[in-house]
């Protein structure tokens, strides 16, 4: 059998693995030895990351839809009328009728061309990706207060942490590797602070767990904050020299008492002071922190907590220490750098920065526009109100992943056209009026970068199935037809184009990569990369303490239960490769609502009892399962499940600064199904 080298398709630990292939087909897959994070290891998704990719199921052949039936029809005309209507849509209505959804399971290069699709082609800022419902907060958070939003330490760093604070992820089940590494800092004596108001295998592991009430991380993290200040644990050369705005913030936690915290939270005042002591003393401390943080309608704010904790105790720029957002995706960190958000070009470069237009007019030959466009879920509100007219949606299942899914279905149902690129038939791919069929993560090339900004390559191993196509040629098409010069031979020429107009990928070629990639900011082709951020300084100058005030938080007598929702061991994000995946569907073939007993006994429910959950939003009938796992007061449902979606639920609350929608808090009532 051959062995082919690349990366996971799952989530953004960026783990190193084998695919083993004979006679052209895929077997099998093995963990990579040499790679820095697997270790010679993987977790049990790792180990199937391609038993999905031979499934019959997959798209082979483009769709169009004819007479409200999907047909089949050749590439060129699918692309063809894509272009048309793009086109009509663009003339007719102005090209803010149209947007583009990006993939956080597509490589660098696809999310760079189709960024350039919707600025260079349709000359429009509306383009997002799933980024906007997990990390949006860190990129907007951590860049305001360090000057990037990308995590600041590699992953192995954890293994010299004298302390890590683990918050909003549920690690051993979404990123194992990562909770592998931190399992073994606690067996060297780190100390394990684990902050999850669920009693997740993470927490029971945990040397001190907090459970706090749902949507109240500003308030524990300044309750945290406001004792290291009282016992002297700052680290104030580190304050004085290099951050700006402690003083104000100072003021401000001082009224974040232990008593006033466990008042807000629930967490006794006593752990809260154990959590403080253990993360203050501590030589080296960490923080780690997941979609728990980022998914409310606060998500900013948390972050901005996170970092003033970190700053506060120098805990910046050095092994051991630093912050650490967990991406869900495997390229969720990679899309955003390629400018897959509204607001930024590759590199965070801001469209409304004439210096930096002006460069990426002169790179792309042509005029761009200056206004930010729409977010993510923003199209969707535009779509419903007739705004916009036209999307592209790459890799991306919105009818299950976006809050309020009766809205979604609503919004992409009224639009004039919709063109969406996958590998499966999903609940999005059924609304379109074409269906592009594109190659999976083992049937093309390219880079993509984990969550610890390591930039690694992606190599195919098999031929995409029928006549589908890697997505980088079909943006390429796509922008010829458009009028854009897009005359690339490979993806490697697409990165020599990425980086020649993005300066923290500056120095990145497929040569240089290897086993083990290059972590950006890499600026130039002798640079060795940049493993851990903001050692001397930061890009800002001096990092930015921010008093963040926790928000009160409404209750809803009609629905006195919170919902908050998450991923499961077996399953990742839709469903779409994990429920194609025999063994892993096996494990979790179905969903269920996680009750904690004495709220069950209330309603008078048994597991396996059939329920229906109401929230303000909509309904959704679903089996309970009971468990000490949730607190009294709080339900959870895993998203994976389009038979018992749990966005069926959620509602488009959204985070004022990056527009992240509250997924992890919603009030519901539950009753006995008839």
């Amino acid at each position: 059998m051959e062995k082919i080298a690349t990366i996971c398709v799952y989530c953004g630990c960026g783990c190193g693995l084998f695919l083993h292939v004979e006679d052209g087909r895929i077997v099998g897959a093995s963990p990579s030895p040499a790679h820095p994070v697997s270790r010679g290891r993987l977790c049990v998704k790792g180990w199937l990351a391609a038993d999905f990719v031979h499934h019959p199921d997959r798209l082979k052949t483009p769709l169009v839809r004819k007479g409200g039936r999907m047909v089949r029809g050749s590439w060129d005309e699918v692309l063809s009328l894509t272009a048309r209507r793009f086109k009509e849509i663009r003339e007719e209505s102005g090209p803010d009728a149209l947007a583009v959804l990006t993939s956080a399971k597509g490589t660098n290069e696809e999310n760079y061309l189709l960024a350039k699709l919707a600025r260079a082609a349709l000359k429009t800022n509306n383009v997002d990706h799933v980024a906007r419902l997990c990390h949006a907060p860190s990129v907007a958070g951590l860049g305001f207060a360090l000057g990037s939003g990308g995590m600041t330490n590699p992953i192995r760093s954890l293994l010299s942490s004298g302390a890590i604070l683990v918050t909003g992820s549920n690690t051993t089940e979404q990123h194992p590797l990562v909770a592998a590494h931190i399992l073994e800092a606690q067996s060297r004596g780190a100390t394990l602070i684990v902050v999850d108001p669920r009693r997740t295998q993470m927490a029971q592991l945990a040397d001190i767990h907090l459970a706090p009430r749902l949507g109240t991380d500003v308030s524990w993290t300044n309750g945290i904050l406001n004792l290291i200040i009282d016992l002297g644990l700052v680290d104030e050369d580190f304050i004085i020299k290099r951050t700006e705005g402690f003083s104000a913030l100072k003021d401000l936690v001082v009224q974040y008492t232990p008593v006033e915290v466990e008042r807000i939270t629930g967490i006794p005042s006593g752990d809260l002071e154990k959590a403080a002591v253990a993360f203050g003393e501590a030589d080296r401390a960490a923080v780690v922190y997941a979609m728990g943080t980022t998914q409310h309608s606060c998500g900013t704010d948390n972050v901005l907590a996170l970092a003033n904790l970190v700053l506060a105790t120098g805990n910046v720029g050095r092994d051991g220490t630093g912050i650490y957002p967990l991406r869900g995706h495997q390229n969720v960190q990679g899309a955003c750098d390629m400018g897959a958000l509204p607001s930024v070009y590759p590199g965070y470069q801001k469209v409304e920065d004439p210096a930096a237009r002006e460069r990426m007019e002169a790179a792309w030959g042509t005029d761009l526009p200056a206004e930010p466009g729409l977010t993510a879920v923003e199209m969707m509100e535009a779509a419903e109100e007739g705004r916009l007219k036209g999307v592209y949606i790459s890799g991306e299942n919105p009818m299950i992943s976006y809050p309020d899914r009766d809205q979604v279905m609503r919004a992409l149902s009224s639009l004039e056209f919709l063109a969406v690129a996958d590998i499966f038939p999903t609940e999005t791919t059924a609304l379109a009026d074409v269906v592009l069929p594109v190659a999976s993560f083992a049937e093309k090339d390219g880079t993509f970068t984990s969550t610890e900004r390591r930039v690694q390559r992606v190599r195919r191993a098999a031929s995409p199935p029928g006549e589908a196509r890697p997505e980088v040629e079909v943006a390429a098409d796509l922008l010829r037809r458009l009028g854009v010069d897009a005359d690339y031979a490979s993806p490697e020429e697409v990165m020599a184009e990425i980086s020649s107009v993005t300066p923290s990928y500056g120095g990145i070629s497929y040569q240089r990569l290897g086993i083990s990639g290059l972590s950006w900011p890499c600026p130039s082709r002798d640079h060795p990369g940049t493993e851990i951020l903001h050692q001397g300084s930061f890009p800002i100058g001096r990092g930015r303490f921010s008093a963040v005030e926790q928000q009160e938080l409404a209750e809803d007598l009609d629905y006195p239960l919170l919902l908050t929702t998450g991923r499961s061991l077996f399953h990742f994000h839709t469903g779409t490769m994990t429920r194609r995946t025999h063994l892993l569907d096996r494990e979790r073939p179905k969903a269920a609502v996680d009750i904690n007993p004495a709220d069950a006994a209330a309603l008078g429910v048994r597991s396996g009892t059939m329920v229906v959950v109401e929230s303000a939003t909509g309904s959704l009938e679903i089996e309970a399962r009971l468990t000490e796992e949730v607190p009294v007061g709080t339900v959870y449902i895993p998203f994976h499940f389009a038979e018992a979606p749990a966005n069926q639920l959620t509602a488009r609350t959204l985070d004022p600064t990056s527009k992240i929608p509250g997924l992890k808090r919603t009030p519901v009532r539950i009753r006995r199904a008839e």
